[in-house]
């Protein structure tokens, strides 16, 4: 921490104004040093550039007194770092400590054109944040960089804990290896014995993971070791018969710096060529004193760069497996004298461990190659992924971004026909010149088949799924040359794949024609194609279902407005009903708790559910347009099929039995007419569409239905069906409602509607019989309120129960014949045999399934109802009386089945 104080001090100063206060004692004692050293006392006049350079003043005696002062005062040292350290200081301090840096030059870190693109990227993510996928930047990478090499810095975890490319606009001088290993000069080298020459020479390339920094590093120290003039290396490019020698710094002399020598044109030697190859292929290490006397020496490079070879030494480097990696050279010794037996020892045995720091920066290079690999294609997956518009869009943006990473004249994707294999049925392409034009920025499609199709050799990747990597194409029979004839271009390099969708079906070819400066296609630019093939074959597939999606999204709109249209009342039939006078709810016998419909006509029930919503004073207090509410319940009544119980019927008389219990108990005052409202609303449409078939059955014909619902299948089918009734033209009953009374209305519709089921039920019972035997109930709370609800609803929807034997007996045998109607289709239909309650052939069980069923489910809440109100003591013993009346005929279905038997 002490090191990134005194290497940060200066820099830390020129970001932030000192504020003025008070010098102290040891701070002043500070500011005299650096008032001898830089000629102010003002931290903030020291500049960033004389601190840059740390070799010019690592070694200054002023400067040692300052780190031998903050060494005696530690306190002050961390006191100064907690008050004055930027986040950048952390981070490097954090970088410095975990992994060594590698990417040094001159002793100044450089960063690498990914962590400059990663700050650029950043940027514009930030400025597009928000925006459409087609925003996003290209990242400006070429495949080229995968082959020739190239460093990024490593991954690091910043004090906030994210991981991250550090990336800093001046690259702080803390951050060299150098700020943690001091390079001694030749002086202080040559005072050392051979033994600790050699020491301190691993030293300083061993923390070295820059394969660029490494070879100077190694060229500099053999030049130390052997007194040599020149030295060169050499390291191995390629595998089996296409290994060649390129030299990775060439002429390196003992004061040359890395930028100058990296200047240097860069030499290709062949696989046992002169002297070098020689050495590469035979693994044997030559001392040459004059090398214009050696056959193998090669004379054509001191003529090109005027310096003369007289002495040589050229030695193999190898790894740990002894594998040939490289060739070190030192050319013309000192004084003109030649390199003798012991410089050539000297040599090898500093090798020995240059192989080993070699193999190490090569297998962290790519590794951070592989980083970077890594980053283009996830960038490509986002690319292609966040937008998926178009396939025009999605092919263009894929199209851009390959041209981005391996340049060449024109880049193709061709969509295969579905059915007639090595049928193209569309051509997308992108040209060099309408990446250089102006319009290029704004286009959002490529071209759509402007050149004509070299058909043999796209044809033979889409029929065969083979990669075809054409050096030169006119060589190539595959090739059809009259597609160049009376153009201005020619093919001479192809590189195409197939294109696979997520079944690896073949669905088309990418390919790309005509790599710039004439450069054949590499098995680097075949990874990156392969890969690229992958996700465009994704991307494609996935558009093309999003496109097919939004397709048959359109098609359902058109359907519900089609559906919505005959599902709703005419305009014509609401004025008709609006226009009737409406009996009072006593004509009616609407307060009636043994109420029956059986005297009733449709159009009367319409007019009784209006006497309803009128004496519960619901269209005045909500607003509601009369002619609006006749139309509503027009078409609530539409969307009733005609099954034979859980029709339109049934509704109208759940409905009824909720208005006669919120009147009779006066409940309305406790409830309010918002949760009124919703009751009543949820009475009439809690079986909207009903098929005349229950939730079990629609999971075991897997219907539609089942599928989107998995629970409480038909009961959200009908709160949706309100909905849609609610949201037609014309039928929007709650248009004039506030927003918060719209959002509470629909929730306890939905609620009330689901209670229906009995399942729902059986779960909440528990808690409101507790509630009702504790008498803790408190109607104003909100979690007791919704569980009267929901038994208030299981009440009504089950009250026919309670009504007197004449009527209970006729809906019970409609009942019964809708639960054999859907019995009789398990058996036929799903080939199952279905339950007794559902089984035509146990009718005679009957009387004995609804005694089972009052015990069960009537009962137990019907004598709850009665012990929260007395008035509700009628609709028990109406339960009570049936239950009798059903035990008489069970026993005596059980004696007559005795004496048909004989017992």
């Amino acid at each position: 921490m002490k090191r990134l104080i005194v290497d940060g001090m200066g820099q830390n100063m020129c970001h932030q104004k000192m504020k003025k206060r008070s010098v102290t004692k040891s701070e002043s004692m500070t500011a005299e040093v650096l008032r001898n050293t830089f000629g102010t006392s003002n931290l903030e006049e020291v500049s960033q550039d004389s601190l840059r350079n740390r070799d010019s003043w690592i070694n200054d005696p002023d400067w040692s007194k300052v780190e031998a002062w903050l060494d005696e005062h530690p306190d002050f040292s961390m006191d100064y770092f907690l008050r004055k350290a930027t986040r950048s200081m952390v981070d490097a301090w954090l970088v410095s400590h975990s992994l060594p840096q590698s990417t040094v030059s001159n002793g100044v870190p450089v960063l690498s054109e990914l962590d400059n693109l990663n700050s650029a990227n950043h940027h514009a993510q930030q400025a597009s944040r928000g925006g459409s996928g087609a925003t996003t930047p290209v990242r400006k990478i070429s495949a080229q960089e995968f082959e020739k090499g190239g460093l990024l810095k490593p991954f690091v975890t910043t004090i906030d804990g994210s991981p991250t490319f550090i990336t800093f606009g001046h690259p702080p001088d803390y951050m060299s290896t150098s700020a943690r290993h001091h390079r001694k000069s030749r002086t202080e080298l040559k005072q050392l014995d051979e033994r600790e020459l050699i020491f301190e020479l691993v030293k300083d390339i061993c923390n070295d993971l820059d394969i660029r920094s490494l070879c100077h590093k190694i060229l500099q120290n053999v030049s130390i070791l052997t007194g040599a003039d020149r030295c060169s290396l050499f390291l191995v490019q390629g595998e089996g018969a296409s290994r060649c020698l390129v030299s990775k710094l060439f002429d390196v002399c003992p004061h040359s710096t890395l930028q100058e020598v990296e200047k240097k044109e860069e030499i290709k030697i062949s696989w046992g060529s002169g002297i070098v190859g020689y050495v590469a292929e035979s693994g044997e290490a030559v001392n040459i004193p004059d090398a214009y006397k050696d056959s193998r020496f090669n004379h054509d490079i001191d003529l090109m760069t005027g310096y003369k070879t007289r002495s040589m030494i050229c030695m193999p480097i190898k790894d740990a497996n002894g594998d040939v990696i490289g060739v070190a050279q030192v050319i013309n010794k000192y004084g003109d004298s030649t390199f003798n037996s012991h410089d050539s020892q000297v040599f090898s045995s500093y090798l020995q461990f240059c192989g080993i720091g070699l193999r190490n920066a090569q297998l962290y290079e790519r590794s951070q190659l592989e980083v970077k690999r890594n980053q283009v294609l996830l960038d490509l997956a986002k690319m292609i992924f966040e937008e998926q518009s178009t396939l025009e869009h999605t092919v263009y943006r894929i199209l851009s971004h390959t041209y981005s990473l391996i340049k060449c004249e024109r880049c193709q994707v061709l969509l295969l026909h579905e059915k007639s294999m090595g049928t193209f049925t569309r051509v997308f392409d992108l040209d060099h010149k309408d990446v250089e034009s102006a319009e290029f920025e704004n286009r959002l499609s490529p071209g759509d088949g402007r050149f004509p199709l070299n058909i043999g050799i796209t044809w033979h990747v889409a029929t065969t799924g083979e990669s075809v990597n054409i050096v030169n194409a006119y060589e190539d029979h595959r090739f059809d040359p009259s597609v160049d004839e009376g153009q201005d271009f020619g093919h001479k390099t192809i590189l195409a794949m197939p294109i696979r969708n997520a079944s690896s079906k073949i669905i088309g070819v990418i390919q790309l024609v005509n790599k710039f400066d004439d450069l054949p296609f590499t098995k680097n630019d075949e990874n990156f194609v392969e890969a690229f093939a992958i996700f465009c074959g994704l991307g494609i597939h996935n558009t093309n279902v999003y496109e097919k999606t939004v397709l048959a999204m359109a098609k359902q709109r058109v359907t519900l407005e089609v559906l919505s249209y005959h599902a709703t009342a005419s305009s014509e039939d609401a004025t008709k009903l609006s226009s009737l006078s409406v009996p009072s709810a006593q004509a009616y016998r609407l307060y009636d708790l043994k109420f029956n419909d059986f005297g009733l006509e449709d159009p009367e029930t319409l007019q009784a559910c209006l006497r309803m919503f009128m004496d519960l004073d619901l269209i005045q207090r909500f607003h509601v347009d009369y002619h609006v509410l006749c139309r509503w319940l027009l078409s609530v009544k539409k969307n009733y099929r005609n099954v034979t119980y859980h029709n339109w019927r049934h509704a109208f008389n759940v409905a009824q039995m909720m208005f006669a219990i919120v009147t009779t108990t006066e409940w309305w005052r406790y409830l309010g007419e918002m949760e009124v409202l919703a009751l009543i609303m949820a009475c009439l449409c809690h079986d909207l569409d009903h098929r005349g078939t229950n939730n079990s059955f629609q999971i075991k014909a897997s219907s539609p239905l089942a599928q989107l619902y998995s629970t409480s299948t038909m009961e959200r089918h009908h709160f949706d069906q309100c909905l849609m009734i609610l949201n037609s033209q014309g039928c929007q009953i709650l248009t004039n409602v506030t927003s918060d009374e719209y959002s509470r209305i629909i929730k306890i519709l939905e609620e009330c509607i689901l209670s229906t089921d009995l399942a729902v039920y059986f779960r909440k019972r528990v808690g409101f019989f507790d509630l009702v035997n504790s008498k803790v109930y408190n109607w104003s709370d909100d979690s007791d309120r919704e569980l009267l609800r929901g038994m208030m609803m299981t009440a009504c929807d089950v009250a026919a129960i309670t009504k007197p034997w004449e009527t209970q007996y006729k809906v019970a045998e409609l009942i019964a014949a809708e639960f054999f109607e859907q019995g009789d289709i398990e058996k036929n239909e799903l080939n199952i045999t279905p339950i007794d309650m559902m089984n035509r052939e146990k009718k005679d069980q009957l009387p004995a399934m609804q005694v089972s069923f009052i015990d069960t489910i009537c009962l137990p809440v019907y004598e709850a109802f009665a012990s929260l109100s007395d008035r509700l003591i009628t609709l028990l013993n109406g339960c009570i009386s049936n239950r009798n009346r059903w035990l008489e005929l069970s026993n005596f279905s059980e004696s007559e089945d005795d004496f048909k038997n004989g017992t």
